[in-house]
């Protein structure tokens, strides 16, 4: 039996709160539209609560010894864990991924927290000897309060790759997580909450997010930015924190390139790829969005990619046969629609899908495409829906120099059997993460992150903790 959805609040200095705003905004099932209910709108006096909270809860946190820190992130992780159902059913009913997706998205996040946790611990400085009388000492200091903005695609890895960071770093934190979602958020909050957080170290809000970032990343207890989101709004954010000398990270979105090479197994690299591509419906930055498949198994690649396709049972992700759920919201529903209609209208093909299943609910099947044109929307703006544009190549030059005619630079992928070839692909393709024979998603193990417009700064693996520490000289002479 599904948990009910939780009533949605601010998370305040360590206690629930329904803010002072008065305003509110609805939390839609994307599979049903029904409503599942309301997330309140932080006030100005609810946002300076939650930056002094922070700043309190940062001098707390930065001096509580390291094993304390360590011990209450573990027991948040093993609470994440313990609680994984219950949270990917809440997940599942505010974004629409089917259940057995949210419920690994949940269990990986889990993942994030005690990799931070341990990295934590690392995060030392060192000791250089000068002379018999000085030394210089390297210290890794946490920067500060930290603003955190995060997206509806991923309702508990976005979130928790941010906090998970802020806190093992020794930082505290003022998280704005997507309305569309609260649900998921509120939930891995209490989490840490149960594990014995200090009030003040985790924030939680909603609201306007023109208006809430504004106010966190100009406000002087704010020392570090985090974003995961559009280009765009990263763009626009970056400026904000420029304006007022405040580093930060930007993982923003993408436009993948999938390079299937002459001497792949098409239809192995076929199945593998659209796997990578149905996942949450497409709704993914790193999400294979271009497939460009050498002509000479071109014809066997689409045939396999189509039979996939059409085998992906689309649904109500809390159906246990449910493989894609709906789109997160109308929004992207429409958005693929039109991009559909702009790739046919310029003499595309539609091998499988293009059309809008039922009338209730953001259903949109899974859809392949041959023939789209480069000046067609759909190859030069992210898609983040569940359509796979093909298209033929000659000469691998040729395809790499198509994958890097686009300004982002998230994620790139390859197939081919030739340890040469895939060394060609890793070093020229122009991306932050680079998967070859696979389409396998973020690893807590290793960073992430893009190039070009697609951002830069990285999550994950031992870079994961830099953005949020600062490296401080000190240069020692004993008198």
């Amino acid at each position: 039996m599904p948990v009910d959805y939780p009533q949605i609040a601010l998370f305040i200095d360590g206690a629930w709160t329904a803010g002072t705003s008065g305003r509110s905004e609805p939390v839609i099932n994307p599979a049903t539209e029904d409503v599942l209910g309301t997330v309140p709108h932080a006030s100005a006096d609810d946002l300076d609560r939650a930056l002094d909270a922070a700043a309190r809860g940062f001098e707390i946190w930065r001096d509580t010894p390291v094993e304390a820190r360590t011990a209450i992130l573990l027991t948040a992780a093993r609470l994440v864990r313990e609680r994984a159902a219950d949270i990917a059913s809440i997940m599942t009913r505010e974004q629409g991924k089917a259940l057995g997706e949210a419920k690994g998205e949940v269990l990986r996040a889990a993942g994030i927290i005690q990799w931070d946790a341990e990295e934590g611990r690392r995060a030392y400085g060192r000791i250089i000897p000068v002379d018999a009388r000085s030394e210089i000492m390297v210290l890794r200091q946490p920067v500060g309060p930290v603003a955190a903005f995060t997206p509806w695609n991923f309702p508990a890895g976005s979130p928790l790759r941010k906090i998970a960071a802020s806190l093992a770093a020794g930082c505290s934190i003022v998280l704005k997580a997507s309305e569309e979602v609260p649900g998921t958020a509120c939930a891995l909050a209490r989490c840490f909450q149960d594990a014995g957080l200090p009030a003040g170290v985790l924030n939680l809000v909603f609201g306007v997010p023109a208006q809430i970032s504004e106010m966190l990343i100009r406000s002087p207890i704010i020392r570090f930015v985090a974003f995961t989101g559009s280009i765009p709004v990263g763009k626009h954010l970056a400026g904000v924190a420029a304006a007022v000398m405040k580093p930060n990270i930007m993982e923003l979105g993408g436009h993948a390139p999938v390079i299937v090479c002459e001497d792949a197994d098409p239809v192995q690299a076929a199945r593998a790829a659209s796997i990578g591509k149905f996942i949450n419906a497409g709704q993914v930055c790193t999400s294979p969005s271009r497939f460009l498949v050498h002509e000479s198994i071109f014809d066997r690649f689409t045939a396999a990619f189509v039979e996939a396709a059409k085998a992906v049972k689309t649904g109500d992700g809390m159906e246990s046969t449910t493989q894609m759920g709906p789109l997160a919201n109308g929004r992207r529903l429409k958005a693929i629609e039109a991009l559909v209609a702009d790739a046919v209208d310029r003499g595309a093909t539609v091998r499988c899908g293009a059309r809008r299943l039922g009338e209730r609910g953001f259903f949109y099947p899974s859809t392949v495409l041959t023939g789209v044109p480069d000046d067609a929307q759909m190859m030069t703006v992210e898609p983040f829906g569940p359509v796979a544009p093909i298209r033929p190549f000659t000469d691998l030059d040729e395809a790499i120099a198509m994958a890097n005619r686009l300004p982002y630079g998230l994620a790139a992928y390859g197939f081919t059997r030739s340890a040469a070839t895939a060394n060609r692909l890793a070093r020229r393709l122009e991306a932050g993460i680079m998967s070859i024979n696979h389409v396998g998603g973020s690893v807590v193990e290793a960073p992430s992150g893009g190039v070009k417009e697609s951002g830069y700064g990285r999550e994950g693996g031992h870079e994961g903790l830099d953005g949020y520490l600062i490296t401080k000289r000190v240069f020692h002479k004993y008198l």
